[in-house]
């Protein structure tokens, strides 16, 4: 056989290898032609197959003109006129035709080859239009310092293969023999496919066909030759072999493609995949800390009283155990979220995607507006607790008041019915009716002046119905049963006094010294009775000067001490001259006898000392109290201003910041360890406070600071030195990523701080306006200035909060400065992965991108649905825009 001439327009070298290569003697030989046969008809195949095609045999694949305007399709990536679809001869020949028309265009001249002869199933002319083929679109492109076609793939064999011992590529047949030049070209891609070093130069057909079957098997190039052939041939034929090199050259360079666009794929992918990350742990940390915050709120609004003191005291120190305990780490977790926070929306700003935008009600705002409605709560709450201790302790004092004073009176009463009703002025003689008329009038003397304990039974009753005293039920029944008690014995007195004034005229005896130590005995009597009563009497005081006024008043008591023993005297000297002048001390005008009286009195004597000492030791605790006070103020009088320092001295670090971002950080770490440094004090001031409450002090005159203030004030500062280095902090990671100079840094800042007028760290719209002229930024002139400006608060505010924060100034100058990756870069990374197809299977991830990565895209990928799409095709395009936020993913 003898191949007919195809001219490219190529080298003059290359157009030798266009004709065939026996052409010297005119015939192809039948090795050549046999390794032809099988090296073409493979690589047709390994382009036919992406359309499902195959052809069996090289002269009678392609007679009907389909395959053959397929297979130029692929290889070209350009659509062909559509092929005849009938099966006659002049059909075949007309398809066949706009295959050859379409080479001819791409600068090929077909020399003898016709559209007959290859419906006509003719060898020679076949294999020569294949080659010609293969030379257009396989081997023309390759170029390799500026050398192109032969010389250029000749060249890339030489140095790929020129490390390698017993390699030395000079031409395309014998070069390539042995097989150890195939297994070093696949060994410098893909070292881990073969063990090159086991290789021997002797045994040329274990090296081909270690070489074929690991390209087909790993590298998907077809098997185009045959190990028997090409060692059974003197000189194995030079298109074969330069055929089958092709291949490893698109394979390799398409592989190289591949790993430059999956690492770009993945660094987009890896920046994405941590946004998420994190977005999913601030909704996560949100979520927690708001159910948190509603459930405290819930807690803190509990007003339900409790009947109790010492329950009362109960729920103060569990609430005390929270404010200690259990919320310093969610304060800790708040100051987190907002760290995670502005971090991520600094990444995402560097990165080019769009702002995050938390779920609703889990906005910073949100979270800030939650904590303090909890601290509000938490003010009321404690209030709400003091408030019942000091109820309680009143409540605990009224009630131990009105028992004491009911036992008294009911220790009076006790028998006064039934005397007012005994039957003793029936038959009484004169003597003895004067005398029960004495005594009736004694009796009403004492139950005048027991009117006033009654009245005073009734006010503490009252107080504790308004106080709401747990157990009001059982001292309403006493009382009530007091009063109609004291209003039967009104009536019974009257009724007796009535009785006694009848019988007057008839029965008419005093015995006047009888009669006048009666009634000295009753009221001095009852005078002890109320001394007693006073001196027993309990009392409430929360400072130094009540307790003084007790004491005042108990003086003066002692003082009267003397007037009080001038009339006992009196009484007892009455009573002597009774008993000498009757020889007895009976006395019918009163129960109350000399005994009686000393009693008495010797009670009074000894309550008065055991008085002194419990004003004395009530005296004591005021005193300590005093000192508590004291102490609490002269520490709060410290910690308040120092912490009101410490909040200046971070504003000016934040507003007049003149060094490096990293003399900056170490000013707020500095000022961090100094205020970390001062929780001892805060601690200290916490445990003076709990003091001053267990021992229910209530106000504090020296000092105007509480330690809600203080408590509040050192949690603030935390949160505003927090907050400057995470912000410093994202101006460095800022300034790292966009490769701005500490200069120009500099220069935004004192831009920035000039206009910030109001020192608030953020700018309105004509602030803003003014900072960017004084940095050069050109806007349009005239009535196109407003819009320009209105597009660059929309671009660097798109939350239309109306101000403009320094981070998202120097994002924005940064952007106007330096170059950003987009979203065209990725569909280019994607298009060479998917072989320059609009879309990319799984399969074709999986294999150029690490695992995890491919199965993010795989997840988040929409089906492809444009012209040519396959089952399982996906949507780069689609996915590329999403990940800058230009479409929704």
């Amino acid at each position: 056989l003898q191949y007919p001439v195809a001219c490219t327009g190529m080298a003059e070298d290359d157009q030798d290898v266009a004709s065939y290569g026996g052409e010297k003697h005119g015939l192809l030989d039948p090795a050549w032609e046999r390794q032809q046969r099988k090296t073409f008809t493979a690589w047709c195949n390994s382009h036919l197959r992406k359309r499902g095609m195959k052809v069996e045999e090289i002269d009678q694949g392609f007679t009907d003109g389909h395959k053959l305007i397929a297979l130029l399709e692929v290889i070209s990536g350009e659509q062909l006129p559509s092929p005849e679809k009938g099966k006659l001869r002049f059909h075949k020949i007309a398809n066949v035709q706009k295959a050859l028309n379409f080479v001819q265009s791409k600068g090929v001249r077909l020399v003898s080859i016709g559209a007959e002869e290859i419906v006509d199933g003719n060898t020679k002319m076949t294999l020569g239009m294949v080659w010609t083929i293969i030379l257009r679109f396989a081997i023309q492109d390759i170029s390799v310092e500026e050398l192109s076609s032969k010389e250029g793939l000749l060249l890339w064999c030489q140095r790929k293969t020129a490390p390698y011992k017993n390699v030395n590529v000079q031409n395309f047949h014998m070069s390539f023999k042995d097989g150890l030049a195939f297994c070093a070209l696949i060994h410098r891609h893909r070292p881990e496919l073969i063990d090159y070093d086991r290789l021997r130069k002797g045994n040329p057909m274990e090296n081909l066909k270690t070489a074929f079957e690991v390209a087909e098997k790993h590298l998907d190039i077809p098997q185009m030759l045959d190990a028997e052939d090409i060692v059974g041939t003197t000189k194995p034929d030079e298109r074969a072999i330069m055929t089958y090199v092709s291949s490893y050259y698109h394979a390799f360079s398409s592989s190289q493609a591949a790993e430059t666009a999956a690492k770009r794929i993945g660094k987009v992918l890896d920046v994405n995949q941590e946004n998420e990350r994190m977005i999913e742990e601030y909704e996560s940390l949100a979520s927690d800390l708001l159910q948190w915050i509603a459930q405290k709120v819930t807690w803190l609004s509990d007003r339900s009283p409790e009947s109790t003191l010492q329950r009362t005291q109960d729920r103060l120190e569990e609430f005390r155990g929270y404010r200690t305990g259990e919320k310093p780490p969610k304060a800790e977790e708040k100051g987190r979220l907002e760290t995670t926070f502005n971090t991520l929306q600094t990444k995402l700003r560097i990165s080019n995607r769009p702002a995050y935008m938390p779920s609703e009600g889990k906005l910073l705002t949100d979270i800030a507006a939650a904590w303090k409605n909890m601290e509000t709560g938490e003010k009321n709450y404690e209030e709400f607790l003091l408030a019942e201790l000091r109820r309680l302790e009143r409540l605990e004092h009224l009630a131990a008041k009105f028992n004491h004073k009911a036992d008294i009176h009911e220790g009076w009463t006790s028998g006064k019915e039934d005397a007012l009703q005994a039957n003793d002025i029936e038959g009484a003689n004169l003597a003895t009716i004067l005398a029960l008329i004495k005594q009736h009038e004694a009796f009403e003397s004492d139950l005048s002046a027991h009117h006033d304990r009654v009245e005073q039974l009734g006010g503490i009753a009252q107080e504790l119905n308004e106080l709401r005293y747990s157990e009001v039920d059982q001292v309403n029944s006493r009382l009530q049963a007091i009063t109609e008690q004291w209003t039967r014995l009104g009536d019974l007195s009257r009724s007796r006094r009535d009785a006694l004034e009848e019988a007057r005229t008839q029965q008419e005896h005093i015995d006047n010294l009888r009669l006048d130590f009666a009634k000295k005995a009753a009221p001095f009597n009852n005078w002890m009775d109320g001394a007693k009563e006073d001196l027993m009497d309990m009392f409430s005081v929360h400072s130094v000067a009540e307790i003084k006024d007790l004491q005042g008043a108990h003086q003066s008591f002692k003082e009267n001490m003397e007037h009080a023993k001038e009339e006992y005297d009196s009484l007892m000297a009455l009573a002597r001259e009774i008993n000498s002048l009757s020889g007895s001390l009976y006395n019918p005008y009163t129960t109350l006898t000399q005994e009686d009286l000393t009693d008495k009195w010797e009670e009074v004597i000894n309550l008065v000392p055991q008085r002194d000492a419990v004003l004395q030791k009530e005296h004591e605790r005021q005193v300590a109290n005093e000192e508590l006070r004291t102490l609490f103020a002269e520490e709060a009088n410290v910690a308040g201003p120092w912490i009101e320092q410490q909040h200046d001295y971070v504003a000016t670090l934040g507003l007049q910041a003149s060094g490096s971002l990293e003399d900056q950080l170490s000013e707020l770490r500095q000022a961090e360890q100094t205020v970390s440094e001062f929780k001892p004090s805060i601690d200290s001031l916490e445990q003076l406070n709990q003091t001053v409450q267990e021992a229910l002090i209530f106000d504090n005159p020296y000092t105007s600071y509480t330690m809600e203030t203080l408590r509040a004030g050192y949690e603030q500062l935390n949160a505003a030195i927090s907050r400057s280095v995470n912000a410093v902090e994202n101006q460095v990671l800022t300034r790292d990523s966009k490769g701005l100079t500490e200069e120009q840094l500099h220069e935004y800042r004192q831009s920035f701080n000039h206009f910030d007028k109001d020192k608030s760290g953020q700018l309105d719209k004509n602030e803003y306006k003014a900072c960017l002229l004084s940095l050069g930024y050109n806007l349009a002139v005239g009535e196109g200035e407003e819009k320009e400006l209105a597009r660059l608060m929309q671009q660097i505010d798109p939350s239309n909060t109306g101000y403009v924060t320094f981070d998202a100034f120097v994002d924005f100058m940064t952007k106007e400065s330096t170059d950003e990756d987009t979203a065209e870069q990725v569909m280019a990374s994607f298009k060479v992965l998917a072989g320059d197809k609009p879309f990319i299977t799984a399969d074709e991830l999986r294999r150029e991108l690490p695992a995890d990565q491919a199965e993010y895209c795989i997840s988040r990928m929409s089906p492809y649905e444009g012209p040519g799409a396959v089952p399982g095709a996906l949507d780069y395009s689609l996915f590329s825009s999403a990940l800058y936020g230009q479409s929704d993913l």
